[in-house]
Order: C-alpha cells, then structure tokens, then sequence
C-alpha cells in the first residue's frame, strides 16, 4: 500500500532542493516551458480511476504514444471522504502519481475543481455538502466557498512541491469545469480564482465549450481562458475572449469518442476498427499541431468507475454511466493499445524529432478463468445494522450514509391497498418486498416509471429498499443530489409511517454474523443475497469478469470493490486487474439484487464482450 510517509515526505524535500526550479507562462500565441515555446501534446487520464500500480505503465504508455503532458482530474470526493479528513493512501495518492508522470518524462495539466463533471459521483462533490446548512455548490455561496477553501488550501500545500516552480511536473490548474455551459455568476468564479491563487503558483485557465455564451459566462478576467470540443472552436475562442484571458490555443478535451450510460439501448462508444473515423482524428489532430496549437485527448486512458464512484446524466431520467469509463479510448480499460492508439501514435511522431518518442512498453498478456463457482452465502437481510427509527423515512445523507443502498422497513397497523408511491421519488432505484419477497421495481432510469400495487393487512412488513445509482454530475439537477427514500410513502393515498432505516455503505462485501446460515434456498422472489467463491491462478495477470445469467448487483475481489455490474448493458465484462490477484486463496463475493436461484458460475476471459439484454424490470 503506497502511502506519504514520513520518509517520501523527506525524500520529496530532498529532491527539490537540487531539481532546477523551472517556469511556465504564456504569451499570445505560445505556451513557454523555462522560457521555450511548448506545444501542449495532452491526453487525459485521471489517477483515481486506474490501481495505483499500474499508474508508471499508464503512464509509458502515455509518452510511447507521443504524449508530453498528461491533464487529470481530481476527485475532491475520495480525497476528502468525511468533512476535515482526508484520504492519501492507494489510488488517492495523487502526490505519487505526479511523481510517477515526471518519472515517466511526462508534465502535468491539473483539473482539481471543485467542480469537475468527468461523469464522476456528483462531479467530484463530497456528498456530504449535502449535510451543511443553506449549501449551494457551484455559487458564490459562503457555506460552499468556505469546504472549496478548506480542500483547495489542503490540496496546494499537499503538492506544493511538485508545482513546476518548484521542479516539479505540474504546469497549470483549471479553475471549476466548463462553468459556462452551467451559470454565469462572474462573482462566483473570481472567488475561486482567489482561493486558487493563493494556493498554486502556476498559471490558471478555464475550460468551456467554444459558443459565445459558453465562453463569456465561463472566463474569468486575468485567467487564461481555453476551449473543449475540437479545433473548429479556436475561431471563436478569438472572437469571444476578453484581452485579459487571452493567449495560446489549447483544445482541452478533443474527443474521439463519448462516454457509455446503462440501458438496454445504448450501445458501447467506440471507434475501434473504423479507418475512417480514425483518420478524421489524426486529421484533426495534424491540423492542430501543424498550427502551433495545443491540445489534451479526452480520454487518453479512461479506466474504471470502482465502487460506486459513478456520476449519472439526467434529462426527465436517470442516466448513470456503466462501471466501465472505457470511452473508447486509445488505451484501452486494461491499458492496452488499440488501433487508435497505433494511429495515434504515428502521427503524434510525425511532430517530434526522431527517436525522441520512446518504444510502446511491452504488455503482460490478458489470462482466461474457465469457471469459478460461486455459493449463497447471505441473505442481506440477515445481517442489519442498527436501525435509525422516525415517523418518516429520512434521505441517506440525513442517515451519515454517502453510498451503496438504504433499507426503508415499516410494519403495517392497517389494512391499506393501491399503488405505492415511495416518497418524493425513487432516487435512485427501489426494490419493493412485503414479508420479505420482492413484489416490485421502482426505476429511475425510466421517464415513466413502474407501478407497483400493494393489498397489505395489519402485521405486514413492507421494505423499500434503495439504490443510489450515482449522483448527477452534469447540468442544472447538480444543487439537488439527495438520495434515498424521503417524503411520504403512500399505498392508495394513504400514508404509511414509523420507519425503521438500515444503512448498507457496502464498500466492502459483509461477513455473516455469527450464528446466521446461508440462505436454504433462493428464488425468483428472494432479497439480496450474497455469493463466495474462491479459485487459484496458475499466472497472475488481468482478466475480464463475466457474469453470465446474473441480473444487478456488485463484485468484489480480494476486498477490491470493482463496481456495479448490470445485464441491460452495454456493458458485459468487467475489469479485474491482476494487482488485485494472487496466486492461490482468491476470494471473489457477488452481491445479487435480484437473485433468481439459477444464477451460475462466473467466468474470467481474455476478449470483453460489449452487448444488450433486455431488463427484466422496465415498466
């Protein structure tokens, strides 16, 4: 486990002191590296989504590929998991990582928000905002800008040392993310300019999308100001900025592809294999270098949504993004190459003089897991924590819970009957039992949800029993990211009340309490369940996970949480790194949701399959 101790504290100090502080500016048409013009070669790859020990091949890969800068978020959320305590240790590590970049003659491009969409949980918000008193995030309001001063103070003087000023890799900082696609409070964004003044001592920018409105709401004055989405922005990136944010083009996310949402008709995104889209980019790509101008791939390595660190759309639905943050990109989920990233990779050489672009690392090939039997293990239910008791159910935030499922459990006192209605709305998803078999779905994904009709009697228990799918990370739902059960539950109009909350966070599979048995039996009708199994590796290397006949539910590896997997696609396979492997005594437990009693062995293979099933569930 990689963590700042007190010796890479001291070694860190150590280094600096004899690494030649450098500098990093601007002037209208040019960035400069220690005074030199520097183009700004990018591709995106945030470390948090990636095994911290596979950060120095990532980022090999990078620089095989012609790469010179790396841009990557920041995810204020795992950083800061509780209000004032802050996590550094495996994949938050991000002091290490910087390091590993400049090992791997790599700058870097910091995008540390406090807003930074990347389809991640809320935008990289710490969901207990959520807890705080007349918060507004993204506003220029005092509660919010008071947790961004905190974390941005924190931040700076974390990584102080590796700012470029300091010889390190970091040469720039974006301030908030695409703000101007979002509000135009100009108060707001001088505020954070400040905060982030205070604590970076290298050039900031902005990032917008290249309409006029987009740019004039999202630049701020005295800070270079940048423009996403392809070239064919510079034109009015010119027309539109103010002389004070002026400067150099840089393309700060050129797309190849787009990002993957759970449904039964979304396919993956990708360009693999078409010879024509692929030369588009490298067109596009040419065109930018060949005009001096600067650009950064979104993504170059998109990586994994582990846990449940996923953002979601929202537009008259839920639309949360896969555990997969493959984007189609060059580098594939499992950092191996493509034929984009081949591509690539001759025209970004074409730029650089001879010889200078280093040999693509050689890569440890995928194994195949022929089957690995799985056991019932657990019947969630029969492991509950101590409940929280109120008249009306509370949202998980209320409960100190930021992730995972919430169990909503009522006795009924009179006979009632009609159609249930949970709350204000399913936020996110709802799986409806009464005396403990599953009668019902409530789906948030759906614009018109399931309608679920209830006849209880006195002594009946009803549970609701809810997901958080991922809060939303784009657009003007971001203010109210509340989840769970809250508001009154009513059958036929009539209210239902005295609940009884059980927190399940999940980030870890439980262990069954003493004296509690497997489950005898299950079926189509069951709760949760929890499966085990184990198996033993003749090579250590990464694998894809399948689940064949399986329906929702989450896997976990070693203690690993590898995220949501789902049958409706489009994602199939799942990413299971070898760093999270050994050799003999592998556990792997399977949390099923909606267990049928056929679900079968699951299996490790060396090609992922991308497909659609159709959901059992939908409306």
């Amino acid at each position: 486990m990689r963590s700042l101790l007190p010796t890479r504290w001291l070694l860190a100090i150590i280094f600096m002191k004899w690494a030649a502080a450098g500098s990093f500016g601007y002037n209208a048409t040019s960035f400069l590296l220690n005074g030199e013009p520097y183009q700004i070669i990018g591709g995106q790859i945030d470390p948090q989504r990636v095994p911290w020990q596979y950060w120095p091949q990532r980022l090999s890969m990078a620089r095989a590929m012609g790469l010179n800068t790396v841009f990557s978020y920041i995810y204020w959320n795992e950083l800061e998991p509780t209000q004032g305590q802050y996590s550094t240790d495996v994949n938050n590590n991000i002091y290490a990582f910087l390091q590993d970049a400049q090992a791997a003659g790599l700058q870097v491009v910091l995008r540390v928000g406090p807003f930074i969409c990347g389809e991640h949980e809320w935008g990289g918000f710490p969901a207990w905002l959520n807890n705080i008193p007349n918060m507004v995030v993204r506003s220029n309001n005092g509660p919010f800008l008071d947790a961004v001063q905190s974390y941005i103070s924190w931040l700076g003087n974390w990584i102080g040392p590796l700012m470029v000023t300091n010889g390190g890799p970091v040469l720039m900082v974006q301030v908030e993310n695409e703000y101007g696609f979002y509000g135009g409070d100009h108060t707001y964004t001088a505020a954070l300019a400040k905060i982030f003044n205070s604590s970076f001592p290298v050039p900031l920018y902005t990032n917008d999308g290249s309409s006029q409105g987009a740019l004039q709401a999202g630049q701020i004055p005295n800070v270079l100001a940048e423009i996403d989405g392809g070239p064919n922005g510079f034109p009015a990136r010119a027309q539109y900025l103010e002389a004070s944010s002026a400067g150099p083009n840089l393309d700060g996310e050129y797309y190849i592809t787009w990002l993957d949402q759970w449904a039964s008709n979304n396919t993956h995104q990708s360009d693999q294999g078409n010879t024509a889209k692929i030369s588009s980019v490298q067109s596009d790509l040419s065109w930018t270098l060949s005009n001096g101008d600067s650009f950064s791939i979104y993504m170059f390595h998109g990586g994994t949504n582990w846990g449940f660190q996923n953002g979601a759309d929202y537009n008259s639905a839920t639309k949360p993004i896969t555990t997969s943050y493959d984007y189609g990109a060059p580098l594939d989920e499992s950092g191996r190459t493509t034929d984009i990233y081949d591509a690539l990779r001759t025209t970004l050489s074409s730029f650089q003089p001879a010889g200078s672009v280093p040999d693509v690392p050689k890569q440890q090939p995928m194994i195949e897991i022929p089957s690995i039997t799985v056991e019932p293990y657990l019947s969630l239910f029969d492991a509950l924590p101590s409940p929280v008791s109120s008249s009306s159910p509370m949202n998980m935030e209320a409960l100190g819970q930021w992730y995972g499922f919430t169990l909503y459990r009522t006795t009924i006192s009179s006979a009632v009957s009609g159609v249930l209605q949970p709350g204000v709305a399913a936020k996110d998803r709802v799986i409806v039992y009464v005396n403990g078999e599953r009668v019902g779905v409530f789906d948030s994904i759906y614009e018109t949800q399931q309608v679920v009709a209830l006849s209880l009697h006195p002594g009946d228990v009803l549970d609701l029993f809810n997901e958080n799918l991922g809060r939303v990370n784009f657009g003007p739902d971001i203010t109210s990211q509340t989840k769970g059960v809250f508001g009154e539950v009513t059958v036929g109009g009539t209210g239902l009340y005295n609940w009884d909350m059980y927190t399940f966070p999940l980030d870890i599979a439980p262990t069954a309490p003493q004296g509690v048995n497997p489950p005898s039996s299950v079926s189509s009708t069951s709760g949760p369940v929890f499966y085990s199994g184990s198996f033993d590796l003749a090579t250590v290397s990464d694998t894809w996970l399948e689940l064949p006949g399986w329906t929702k539910g989450v896997v976990y590896v070693n203690g690993w949480n590898l995220g949501r997997y789902w049958t409706i696609g489009p994602q199939q396979s799942y990413y299971m790194p070898g760093c999270y492997l050994q050799g003999t005594g592998n556990v792997i437990q399977v949390l099923a949701l909606e267990p049928t009693g056929k679900e079968g062995a699951l299996r490790g293979v060396t090609t992922r399959t991308w497909g659609n099933n159709p959901d059992p569930d939908a409306p």
